[in-house]
């Protein structure tokens, strides 16, 4: 099973990708770091030298080099399924889970985070939780065509163990 993990920045799309990975002993790819690999640059370094729109083109065709991996965990940038025909092409070729967050817990997770995430850059905390309201607002047509949503209601969730038992129940070795 090929599994796309999908949600805002600072939803734990990344921490627990690895952790499944590590459960289920199947290879982890962090697209945002594959990206970064084959650029040869941070994220931030392509979005202030090329844009967003060269950006996202890279992020396609970087997203369409997970059909070579048959099975395994593939955590994907915030907005990864907004853009060309991302979100119908990952519901194609794997199970789609939406990690949904609220905003107020996104906020505080990535308050630490802000100098490092392109989009994020000179927001005040009040800017910052109005900033993520508006962008979940646009993305959520498109998180919400997702295979499955879980719901992180709480700081403190043990994501990892939850999507675990459903992987198990929908097919014992995921």
């Amino acid at each position: 099973m090929r599994v796309f993990l999908l949600g805002f920045m600072g939803s734990g799309k990344s921490f627990s990708g690895r952790r499944l990975a590590e459960r289920y002993n199947l290879p982890y790819v962090d697209l945002d770091k594959y990206i970064e690999e084959k650029e040869g640059r941070t994220i931030s370094e392509i979005f202030d030298n090329e844009g967003e729109s060269y950006f996202r083109k890279v992020e396609r065709k970087c997203l369409h080099e997970m059909e070579k991996i048959e099975k395994g965990i593939i955590s994907t940038g915030g907005g990864t399924p907004c853009f060309f025909d991302n979100m119908a092409w990952m519901k194609a070729h794997g199970l789609t889970v939406f990690l949904e967050t609220p905003a107020q817990l996104l906020a505080k997770r990535l308050q630490a985070e802000m100098e490092h995430r392109p989009l994020l850059k000179g927001f005040s905390k009040k800017e910052l939780v109005e900033f993520i309201e508006k962008k979940l607002e646009e993305r959520n047509p498109f998180y919400h065509q997702t295979h499955m949503i879980y719901q992180q209601k709480k700081e403190g969730q043990n994501v990892v163990d939850e999507l675990g038992e459903y992987f198990n129940r929908i097919a014992p070795s995921p």
